[in-house]
C-alpha cells in the first residue's frame, strides 16, 4: 500500500488541463487542496488547419498523391505534456515536493514518462491511469485513495 502522506503532490492531468493538488492531512482522511491549475486552448484540428492537405506529382503519367496534413490538435497535446514535465522539473529542482502522484489517462501518462526528468521520476510514488480532470476534488480524493490502497 502506498500512503498519501501530508505534503504529497497529486497532479491530475489530461492533454489540455492540469490540476496541482497538495495533501493537507494524512492518508486515512486525505484533504487535497488545489493550489495551481494549468490549461491550454486546443481547438479541433480542423479549426487550426489553414489549408487543404498538399498533393505531389508521382513518377507516372498524370498521377498525384495526397500528403498528410499536420495534426495540430495532437501536436498541441504532446507539447502540453512536455510543458507539464518541464514545470514539474522546475518545481522538483526547487524542492517544492518530495512525493508525487500522477493521475492521467494511459496515453498522457506515456507522453509524460517520455518527457519527465529523472529528478521528477525519482519522486513519483504512484501513477493512476484515469482521467479525472473534470471531477470534483472530493471525488478525486476518494478515487486516488482507493487506487493507492489497492497498490
Amino acid at each position: 500500500m502506498v500512503e498519501l502522506k501530508q505534503g504529497t503532490w497529486v497532479v491530475v492531468t489530461d492533454s489540455e488541463k492540469a490540476l496541482f493538488l497538495r495533501n493537507l492531512t494524512d492518508h486515512d482522511d486525505p484533504n487535497l487542496d488545489v493550489f495551481d491549475e494549468e490549461e491550454q486552448e486546443n481547438p479541433s484540428d480542423r479549426a487550426q488547419s489553414a489549408n487543404r492537405p498538399g498533393r505531389m506529382n508521382d513518377t507516372g503519367v498524370r498521377q498525384r498523391s495526397a500528403l498528410d496534413d499536420t495534426d495540430w490538435h495532437e501536436l498541441a497535446k504532446e507539447r502540453f505534456a512536455a510543458d507539464l514535465a518541464d514545470h514539474l522539473y522546475a518545481e522538483a529542482h526547487k524542492g517544492a515536493f518530495d512525493r508525487l502522484v500522477l493521475v492521467a489517462s494511459p496515453e498522457v501518462l506515456g507522453d509524460l514518462r517520455e518527457a519527465l526528468h529523472k529528478e521528477v521520476t525519482d519522486k513519483i510514488i504512484a501513477e493512476v491511469p484515469k482521467t479525472l480532470t473534470n471531477h470534483p476534488v472530493a471525488k478525486i480524493e476518494s478515487l486516488v485513495k482507493k487506487e493507492l490502497d489497492a497498490a
